[in-house]
């Protein structure tokens, strides 16, 4: 299993970002999927899920911004950011749990300057 992030970089307030996570080894519409971010000297938190039957959760923070989705074909993993923050600066994280075990990606940085 391998997740391989790519799309972070350095954008204005009120900007767009797209992020993907590029697969290998399973079958993304097979899993609960989610994107997480972490910033310096905070915990890592969860921005946006999609369940294997499509449906997706986002939290309030992010919530009306951010869109997660999965193009089979590619079998990627994708997070559509709209009217980006600067609270929004953070390394992006996706993420996988296959039966008891986690895997990561090694993040993108996305940097939103005011």
């Amino acid at each position: 299993v391998q997740l391989v992030e790519s799309g972070g970089n350095l954008v204005q307030s009120g900007g767009s970002l797209r992020l993907s996570c590029e697969a290998s080894g399973f079958n993304v519409n097979s899993y609960r999927m989610n994107w997480y971010r972490q910033s310096p000297g905070k915990e890592r938190e969860l921005v946006a899920l999609i369940d294997p039957d499509g449906s997706t959760d986002t939290p309030a923070s992010v919530k009306g911004r951010f869109t997660i989705s999965r193009d089979s074909a590619k079998n990627t993993l994708n997070l559509q950011m709209n009217d980006l923050k600067p609270e929004d600066t953070a390394v992006y994280y996706c993420h996988v749990r296959i039966t008891i075990t986690d895997y990561w990606g090694q993040g993108t940085q996305v940097t939103v300057s005011s």
